[in-house]
């Protein structure tokens, strides 16, 4: 079994180190991370025509094998299934990110970016994500890291990936995983949710000032706080009461419309 290990916050992250020397138990590891943070990334690879991605060795602690990518997650693994890195992995787990990864924050987070790039490439990808008080859209601040449990984080991960790699599915999924910040004897348990639409912790408002000396110019002013009570029986509401949760991102479906007269009328058809 070998694993790919990263992540959209950096390869210097704690939750990386952690996450990756926990995966040693389950095969051979080797991190391909971004070189800085990409929260935010979702499964960008950027304009492949006009970048210049570099890799740089890096150290971890008990990684035999650490790369640097200058480019988000997802290009890390798109690096990885094209063989830049060697032989073909058999899995991707991504994280620890530091702030949930619920609600309309999987769509845009890197963490889960880089497990739908996985599975793009025909393997199975793991997400890997920790609740933060006060994170925003599944980001977290570094003062938020304070007292952050990551051991709980990798070993709930540990024990997933265990059982995952015991019996693979013949078509890849997409795991994503959430975390509550508690020890693990806190825990209330396991559970397997759908995704809702809200984060714990919403950007709420959004608004223009001017900047003085420069006319025309302005800055984005952002203001965020809770988004209310999460529905009980979604990722983020079920994240709230203490439990591990466990969504399986389907893949992206078209959707039929039941009539299509309209669309053909304007041309004429």
């Amino acid at each position: 079994m070998r694993i790919l290990v990263t992540n959209d916050d950096g390869i210097d992250s704690i939750g990386l180190h952690i996450l990756a020397r926990a995966m040693r138990a389950h095969g051979e590891v080797v991190i391909v991370a971004p070189d800085r943070e990409y929260s935010g990334a979702s499964s960008a690879v950027g304009a492949l025509h006009l970048i210049r991605p570099e890799v740089h060795r890096s150290h971890v602690d008990g990684i035999d094998e650490s790369w640097a990518v200058s480019g988000p997650p997802a290009l890390c693994v798109m690096f990885a299934r094209l063989g830049a890195f060697g032989r073909p992995f058999d899995l991707v787990v991504s994280g620890i990110n530091p702030g949930a990864n619920v609600g309309r924050a999987v769509y845009h987070s890197g963490t889960v970016g880089a497990a739908l790039m996985a599975r793009n490439g025909g393997i199975s990808g793991v997400a890997v994500s920790q609740a933060v008080a006060g994170s925003v859209e599944g980001q977290g601040w570094d003062e938020m890291l304070i007292g952050l449990q990551w051991d709980t984080a990798a070993e709930v991960a540990s024990a997933y990936v265990r059982a995952l790699v015991a019996d693979m599915p013949e078509r890849p999924v997409v795991a994503n995983i959430n975390v509550p910040n508690l020890a693990v004897s806190d825990l209330a348990g396991w559970k397997l949710a759908t995704v809702g639409h809200e984060p714990p912790n919403r950007v709420a408002k959004a608004v223009m000032e001017p900047k003085i000396g420069q006319p025309n110019v302005y800055t984005v002013q952002m203001a965020w706080g809770p988004s209310g009570s999460l529905s009980p029986e979604t990722d983020g509401g079920l994240l709230n009461e203490g439990y591990v949760v466990l969504s399986y991102l389907s893949r992206l479906e078209a959707e039929a419309r039941p009539d299509l007269a309209p669309v053909e009328a304007a041309f004429g058809w």
